[in-house]
């Protein structure tokens, strides 16, 4: 992408974000994904985009609403939203000729346990792959940048940056899901996005068969069931997203009779999260390096507008500086708002549990 086209996407990305958000704040016991989808039109036309997923190869609705055991892909309808579910908004805006993809996972009402630990878990895997990438970058006198939003700008100086393999994105997701018992889904994957809604590179959340050499930890031998071969290596004006979808069973999936709605095989429950990143050079006459902006700049990740609820929550080290670069996702906030122990909660440690094919 060109700078000029690298704004147009910066501009699509807070537009899907505001979109998302607004969608998001409308989620409530006995709402319907119908409801959500005519407030996600509604917010489309207000912002003078259109939403992407409506009538893209005969998709019905304005975004997709996943709701349980439905990995992506979820149709909106008039079943109501029930305490304990929960609800993945999948967000893709259309504007000035380029589309924004983003979503997020959020509890309905009270979650149990087991919820909270893969919502919490599949949001990590989605974190710990974007800093992978600024590990890697970081070698290469790479730059750190700015605040947060869900298209994420990599900078880094293209004399430096010998390319981040693709591929590479699933050893650090697959090794993140494993340690908390979870799988990735193999069917579907990040994608290229621009002028495009899909369109190349694909980018497989499941891992190679070699561990990611500069990622240190262990990687459990049921991580190691299938190859990732995904081709080609990350460069400077690559705009893409990750998007791991995690189930709490099998990876295995099904699709519905709609030829959209895939389900998890075993009926257990699945969240994803996603972000778009464009790669940039991080030179003097680079927006947002020029702005005195960071390389990883999250242009339409979630801003936290008026009073911060959690303006004074101690959270791990880790949880905060993910919230700094990538923006808080609104599970956290919620449950902050349950009185539920946030610190608690997301520095629990996680125990491996290897998981057969």
């Amino acid at each position: 992408l060109s700078e000029e086209e690298m704004e147009g996407m910066r501009v699509t990305g807070r537009l899907a974000r505001e979109v998302l958000d607004t969608a998001i704040d409308a989620v409530a016991v006995g709402v319907t994904t119908d409801e959500i989808d005519r407030i996600v039109h509604e917010a489309c036309i207000e912002r003078e985009c259109y939403p992407s997923p409506l009538n893209y190869f005969k998709f019905p609705k304005s975004c997709c609403t996943s709701i349980n055991e439905v990995i992506c892909h979820g149709i909106p309808d008039s079943r109501p939203l029930a305490n304990g579910d929960i609800l993945n908004i999948d967000i893709t805006t259309y504007f000035g000729g380029f589309h924004g993809d983003v979503n997020e996972t959020v509890f309905v009402g009270e979650p149990d346990d087991k919820a909270i630990r893969l919502v919490r878990n599949t949001y990590r895997c989605l974190a710990k792959s974007m800093d992978a990438v600024m590990a890697i970058l970081s070698s290469g006198d790479y730059l750190y940048a700015s605040q947060c939003s869900s298209i994420i700008t990599i900078s880094f100086r293209p004399l430096v940056a010998v390319g981040v393999k693709y591929r590479d994105m699933g050893d650090v997701i697959s090794h993140q899901a494993n340690s908390g018992g979870f799988s990735v889904v193999r069917t579907y994957c990040g994608h290229g996005v621009h002028r495009l809604f899909h369109c190349p590179p694909n980018i497989p959340h499941y891992t190679g068969d070699l561990p990611l050499p500069h990622y240190s930890g262990s990687y459990p031998s049921s991580c190691l069931w299938s190859s990732n071969k995904a081709v080609g290596v990350m460069k400077v004006g690559h705009c893409f997203t990750i998007e791991p979808m995690i189930n709490e069973g099998t990876w295995r999936d099904e699709l519905w009779p709609d030829k959209w709605t895939a389900v998890t095989i075993d009926g257990q429950r699945s969240a994803q999260f996603e972000h778009t990143m464009i790669i940039v050079g991080a030179t003097a006459n680079t927006p947002a390096m020029a702005e005195g902006g960071p390389p990883l700049d999250v242009v339409t990740a979630r801003r936290i507008s008026g009073e911060d609820k959690m303006a004074n929550v101690k959270l791990p080290p880790a949880d905060a500086l993910h919230f700094q670069r990538y923006g808080r996702p609104h599970f956290v906030d919620q449950l902050h708002a349950l009185k539920k122990d946030v610190f608690a909660l997301l520095s629990a440690e996680e125990t491996i549990h290897p998981k057969k094919p």
